[in-house]
């Protein structure tokens, strides 16, 4: 074979491996119990080498998943050798060190055999509503008020489950159905993975994926390396404050830019706080990276190969780097506000690529309470509803609004909601003016209003910030409007922890905008930034639609 037949073979088998990954992700989808998995997409799967190597991921997931994962496997393979796994096992933890950062998310790892031979290995991840201890939110004060944690542990063993574990599971669970369900959906969509691997190494007469796993890898590491090495070489320092539980953090990091890669280090940042806002490394180290490649190679594959490029570090203690036993329930709200501090970093280098600071963190409303089944007992039902505010504007189009970013949960429908709990939404509609004034604009947030429908009390495990530090403008341009949260009667909640919403009550809910992009006067009227970032207008075009140009506009077309 020629080489570049045998190119075209390893790139049909690299599609091919990606949608197998695609079929599994889909196949949690549609298995799993919970709805924060089944409408809000917040689960993740991938394919692994024999050593643990990540290959694929599928579209469909969260990056802050897919990335641990790929420290996840490695970790199994420590504690249970290759060579001494059976076909028919798996393995699971929610170790948040070891795993995707807090206990509600579960990590499921099956390694896939062919012909009696271990060939590559499946994870899946998704989130559980419930997991015991004082519930999903950031009131704990160590991460044993948080939850059930399980070490990694076989789930199944050569086919068979372990039932002492799922007793353990059910009996640290208020929501028992879900939970399971959850579990199992996890494990088989893993198998389904494993059954499609087989066909696809039989179709190409496949005995291992050793050489296919040096070409993706290799690849993609040269190319995201050549990506790197087109940015000015360099060091840069981004200083973002944010909210904090009881006191503001401030979230600094220096970029620095070599020929052999870029190196991201967390010194400076706020030390951990007291309650479970605190961000293990490997959480921290997943959205900065993705952040990185979004900006810098957004059409490179995520893989092992391409992540290898990039390297982050953080003082142990520091926020970005809890070390156990800290509490790490809601790292999200710190952690997904990382994108936004590279972005800040490479402002200084390529501007052009990098939004303005967005709502960030997704605004998940974690709400709780008893239904008119008294039998249920105080917490009757468990609801993640999520939310999101604005993204930051970019240099040639204003940002999105109500748009998940740097995650990529889709918004909880109203009409699953409300079959799911005793809860009526009143609203849920942008926020008209959230977003940040400028040439061009950041993304409306948005306003949401929710009532209990059985006259009982509710409770919302508040973990929001952008309250008190909105996201900034640059450029001239104007923040985003701040977050809120509040009640019908007037009365404001606390950002983060857990409230009481009584009979009656309306909990209002308003998400934060993103920031503009420079001076609103050079603003472009909206039909030309939409066909200027569209394609179908050049600069040329735009100024003569525009007219005179003013002094310092800049007609760049969007390229993040």
């Amino acid at each position: 074979m020629n080489s570049n037949a045998k190119q075209i073979k390893y790139q049909l088998m690299w599609q091919r491996l990606a949608a197998i990954v695609e079929e599994q992700a889909q196949v949690l989808l549609r298995t799993a119990f919970s709805a924060i998995v089944r409408e809000c997409s917040d689960l993740s799967a991938g394919v692994f080498d024999t050593r643990g190597q990540m290959l694929a991921q599928a579209v469909t997931g969260a990056p802050g998943h897919v990335n641990t994962m790929a420290d996840s496997v490695q970790h199994f393979l420590s504690k249970y050798p290759l060579n001494e796994m059976q076909q028919g096992d798996v393995f699971i933890t929610n170790d948040p060190w070891k795993g995707t950062g807090h206990l509600n998310d579960f990590v499921v790892v099956t390694p896939c055999f062919l012909h009696g031979k271990p060939v590559a290995l499946f994870c899946a991840t998704s989130h559980v509503m419930d997991i015991g201890g004082l519930g999903f939110g950031p009131d704990g004060t160590d991460i044993h008020m948080e939850g059930l944690f399980i070490p990694l542990l076989k789930l199944f063993s050569s086919g068979t489950v372990n039932d002492t574990f799922m007793d353990m599971l059910r009996a640290n669970t208020r929501q028992q159905l879900e939970t399971v369900g959850d579990t199992y959906a996890l494990a088989a969509c893993n198998d389904v993975a494993c059954k499609r691997l087989r066909e696809m190494m039989d179709e190409f007469e496949l005995c291992s994926l050793e050489d296919l796993s040096s070409y993706i890898l290799e690849s993609s590491r040269a190319a995201m390396l050549d990506a790197v090495r087109k940015l000015p070489e360099g060091s840069s320092t981004y200083c973002m404050t944010i909210d904090g539980y009881d006191q503001p953090i401030d979230l600094v990091a220096t970029l620095t830019v070599s020929s052999d890669g870029i190196m991201l280090d967390y010194a400076g940042t706020s030390p951990i706080s007291s309650h479970g806002i605190n961000v293990p490394i490997c959480y921290a180290t997943a959205y900065s990276v993705f952040g990185l490649a979004c900006a810098v190679a957004s059409e490179i594959p995520n893989n092992s190969g391409s992540l290898s490029v990039f390297s982050v570090s953080a003082p142990e203690g520091c926020v970005l780097n809890a070390l156990p036993p800290a509490p790490v329930s809601t790292r999200h709200v710190i952690g997904q506000m990382l994108p936004d501090v590279v972005f800040g970093c490479l402002r200084q280098i390529i501007p052009e690529r990098v939004p303005a600071e967005g709502a960030s963190c997704v605004w998940l409303l974690n709400l709780r309470g008893a239904t008119q089944d008294a039998s249920r007992g105080r917490y009757g039902f468990t609801l993640g509803f999520t939310s999101n505010g604005g993204t930051g504007a970019r240099s040639g189009i204003d940002g999105l609004s109500a748009t998940a970013f740097p995650t990529n949960l889709n918004g909880t429908p109203v009409e699953v909601a409300e079959t799911q709990a005793p809860l009526i939404f009143w609203r849920k509609e942008l926020r008209e003016g959230s977003g940040g004034a400028g040439r061009t604009r950041g993304g409306l947030g948005q306003v949401i209003e929710v009532q209990s429908t059985c006259d009982k009390a509710f409770e919302i495990l508040a973990s929001f910030d952008r309250i008190d530090h909105p996201p900034r403008g640059r450029d001239g341009g104007g923040n985003g409007a701040a977050g809120f949260i509040g009640l019908s009667s007037g009365r404001l909640l606390a950002g983060k922890g857990g409230q009481e919403i009584l009979p009656g009550e309306r909990l209002l809910i308003h998400t934060p905008g993103g920031g503009g992009i420079g001076n609103p006067k050079h603003r472009l009227p909206a039909h030309v930034a939409n066909d200027l970032a569209d394609g179908l207008l050049n600069e040329e075009q735009a100024r003569s639609l525009y007219g005179s140009e003013p002094a310092g506009l800049a007609l760049t077309a969007e390229t993040c």
